[in-house]
């Protein structure tokens, strides 16, 4: 049977947006957003990344797709996607995968519909469409110039202006998604051959980067789109989260001796412990040195790193020696020195009254405030998509206070 695999070409020369392919939109680099997109769109086998650059490629090998090493003659300002896209086939081809259809995402366009497309490859699939891509309906009166550098009317009469309602819409090209036949595509040499077909996408979500300003908009625009994300489960393989303004409210009580005390949340202690209970390794990482760390970390029976002034270098250590991938892992923080751990990890998590800063950067903004449920709260999503697939683990993510194993270590 043939597949059909999405093709993702990532080079790393940008001039526009330096390391563009690489930029966090929503907490995710854009190149693993399009590979989330292709693998949560069910339609395809197989995703592949055509790319130039060593680092890309470990992100993309991280997020669970192929790479395809893609040589310095197709890599340039000059070089077409489709080029890259033929060169990802032959090296398919010499590898004995058949391809039947292929999804050409550009990770460019970092709100890639799952839904949307599905229904591509299915037009494509069941003969409706040789090739098909996405585009959002306008109702513009679009205008050209001529040789005179007057104003041309070009989609509409300019003597008559008819109602939207009244209007039938253009379709705007997004750049987000193609999806067409792959022999077709070969004979052709173009994306766009045979009986073309349009998928529908909204235009909210239509949004292509290729300037810095494109890049802020699109990762404010995260905050509202991913919002409504299906997937508010939390799959990890491991929780890393800092100290104070997460365990803590940010906030201490020091004595006349130099004593320090914090403020902790029980309900946090117990989301730990389901943790633990669930398999799921946990690291509390903080700057400081301090022994209220030490004694938090050893009542709730978790590894400490503490006095760590480069924290990101010892996420990477940590996670190395522990075997998980740092795209498996959550970083929950609140605070600037953070965010080193929030830009590695897979999915950034910040408390809801973190500094603007990581706010921003992260994939998840929680509920709770720091000291005050957030871990809790982390805990329940992590161990609510471990129950997906579990059903022993679906009934035990709530917590009780009768498990006599971990009852104490809030």
């Amino acid at each position: 049977m043939s597949e059909v695999v999405a093709v993702i070409p990532a080079r790393g020369g940008s001039k526009g947006v330096p390391g563009k392919n690489l930029r966090r939109v929503g907490g995710l680099p854009l190149v693993a957003r399009a590979i989330v997109a292709a693998q949560r769109c069910g339609a395809v086998d197989r995703v592949v990344v055509s790319t130039d650059d060593p680092a890309i490629a470990a992100v993309a090998r991280e997020w669970g797709a192929e790479v395809v090493d893609r040589p310095g003659e197709l890599s340039g300002d000059l070089a077409s996607s489709e080029s890259a896209v033929l060169h990802a086939l032959d090296d398919l081809a010499a590898r004995g995968v058949a391809v039947g259809a292929v999804a050409f995402l550009q990770a460019t366009s970092p709100f890639i519909d799952p839904h949307a497309l599905a229904q591509g490859v299915a037009a494509v699939r069941d003969g409706r469409h040789d090739s098909v891509f996405a585009a959002t309906a306008t109702y513009g009166f679009l205008w050209g110039r001529d040789e005179s550098s007057a104003a041309v009317a070009i989609n509409h009469d300019a003597a008559h202006r008819p109602r939207r309602q009244d209007r039938e819409p253009h379709y705007l090209e997004t750049g987000a998604f193609y999806v067409f036949d792959a022999a077709g595509f070969r004979a052709a040499g173009h994306r766009f051959f045979g009986r073309i077909g349009i998928v529908e996408v909204p235009e909210d979500t239509a949004l292509e980067i290729d300037t810095p300003a494109e890049l802020d908009v699109a990762r404010a625009l995260a905050a509202v789109v991913d919002a409504g994300d299906e997937s508010r489960a939390i799959d990890v393989g491991a929780v890393v989260t800092d100290f104070d303004g997460v365990h803590t409210d940010d906030t201490a009580l020091v004595s006349a001796d130099g004593v320090e005390r914090v403020r902790v949340s029980r309900a946090d202690g117990m989301g730990v412990a389901l943790l633990r209970r669930a398999g799921v390794p946990v690291l509390i990482l903080s700057t400081e040195t301090n022994p209220v760390v030490t004694a938090r970390a050893n009542k709730l029976r978790v590894e400490v790193l503490q006095g760590v002034d480069d924290k990101a270098a010892a996420l990477r250590r940590w996670a190395k020696e522990r075997g998980v991938p740092l795209s498996r892992i959550a970083y929950l923080g609140n605070d600037v020195n953070d965010l080193g751990c929030l830009e590695l990890v897979g999915w950034p998590v910040a408390v809801a009254d973190a500094h603007p800063l990581v706010r921003a950067s992260v994939r998840t903004v929680l509920q709770r405030r720091g000291g005050d449920g957030a871990v809790r709260e982390l805990a329940e999503r992590v161990l609510a998509a471990l129950s997906q697939s579990t059903e022993a683990e679906a009934s035990a993510w709530p917590g009780t206070n009768d498990d006599r194993v971990d009852k104490e270590a809030p």
